[in-house]
């Protein structure tokens, strides 16, 4: 609880008395003092640069692999692409948030540009995973897909303890080896069913709606682009080859990107009846982790690096984050809520040391 001596005119708590200050009440008037400072207005043109520069490095990337001779620049050339790549991605993230502009139909237009045209993913899949589902209970086992591997990967000691025979022995010994060969396919497994899900809609009428078409039209464009254009200038080999190769490494790029703030052991893992007994602010901040990054990492993740306070804030522009940071660090420790932030190799290693040292579930055995 909020002491006495914490509340003063430059406190958000400032209107309220002692008494008043649940936790509620306080994230109430934390938010209204991010509007005050200005944190939730739109940061449309500088976001839309970064987002120009994504898109720039992405195709410059690939233009030197497509056009240079010497090997090592080939080389540079897909990782700059890849780099751009999830820039795009995580840039057009916020936009699925409509924390890029105040108008709701640039926000869609981007995401849409982002995810299916850049990434080959349904973004009505995307609207529904990720802002839909993951947003609403994260690391909910049973409800948050992205907290659940199986049957290829066990992410918790209660999966393994249900498992029995060959595959036991493959969680307890093999996992952990073969987990970075299968985040080669990460982008592609999205992309599959993501298009299965929109297939799905398509099919129900009850279902379907006009965000579907436009979604199947845009993921049309991303096959155009991506793959029968350039069939009119590069034999077909060529053209697979390259498009499997990058979405391969952009895999690994959404790996580095995503799993630091979900996937190591301090990102409490919750059955679906704990999960809906925790408060919000509670299950927000125990399933999530922020870490730490350099200038060229802060550029790819467009704030994904902040993952506690996205949670929190999902709808607040990426630019400020840094900022509401602070406030949120102070907020979690003044309410005794969980506030994690580790260094983006330390973060990764543990996203990966999880699959030997998985952690008990909350609420397994309740």
């Amino acid at each position: 609880m909020t002491s006495p001596a914490a509340i003063d005119k430059r406190s958000p708590y400032s209107n309220l008395t002692p008494a008043e200050i649940t936790v509620p009440s306080a994230f109430t008037a934390l938010r209204k003092d991010f509007v005050r400072r200005g944190w939730y207005e739109k940061a449309t043109v500088r976001i839309i640069v970064e987002l120009v520069g994504h898109v720039g490095l992405a195709l410059g990337g690939i233009a030197l692999f497509v056009f240079s001779q010497h090997l090592a620049l080939r080389l540079f050339g897909l990782l700059v692409s890849t780099y751009g790549s999830m820039g795009v991605g995580t840039n057009t993230h916020t936009s699925a948030h409509y924390a890029t502009s105040a108008k709701r139909w640039l926000n869609e237009g981007l995401t849409y540009f982002g995810f299916p045209v850049f990434l080959g993913v349904s973004a009505t899949f995307w609207w529904h995973k990720h802002v839909a589902v993951h947003h609403l209970s994260p690391n909910v086992m049973g409800v948050d897909t992205d907290a659940d591997l199986s049957p290829w990967f066990a992410l918790s000691a209660d999966e393994i303890e249900a498992s029995s025979g060959w595959r036991r022995f493959y969680y307890v010994h093999l996992q952990f080896w073969v987990f970075p060969l299968a985040i080669a396919a990460t982008c592609l497994n999205m992309q599959v069913a993501s298009v299965a899900y929109l297939l799905q809609n398509l099919c129900k009428p009850q279902q379907r709606k006009a965000a579907h078409w436009i979604d199947a039209a845009v993921i049309l464009s991303h096959v155009a682009v991506w793959l029968v254009v350039p069939l009119l200038f590069f034999p077909l080999s060529y053209v697979v080859g390259f498009y499997f190769l990058r979405a391969i490494l952009l895999g690994y790029a959404m790996y580095m990107v995503l799993a630091p703030g979900h996937l190591p052991a301090e990102a409490q893992r919750t059955t679906a009846k704990a999960g809906k007994e925790l408060e919000f602010f509670v299950l927000q901040t125990e399933a999530t982790i922020s870490f730490r990054t350099g200038l060229i990492g802060r550029f790819l993740c467009s704030g994904l690096e902040y993952q506690v306070e996205h949670h929190l804030f999902p709808n607040i522009s990426h630019v400020y984050y840094p900022q509401v940071s602070r406030a949120v660090q102070a907020f979690c420790l003044e309410h005794q809520l969980p506030y994690r932030s580790l260094n983006w190799g330390v973060a990764l290693w543990k996203s990966w040391q999880v699959l030997r040292l998985p952690q008990p579930v909350i609420g397994a055995r309740v």
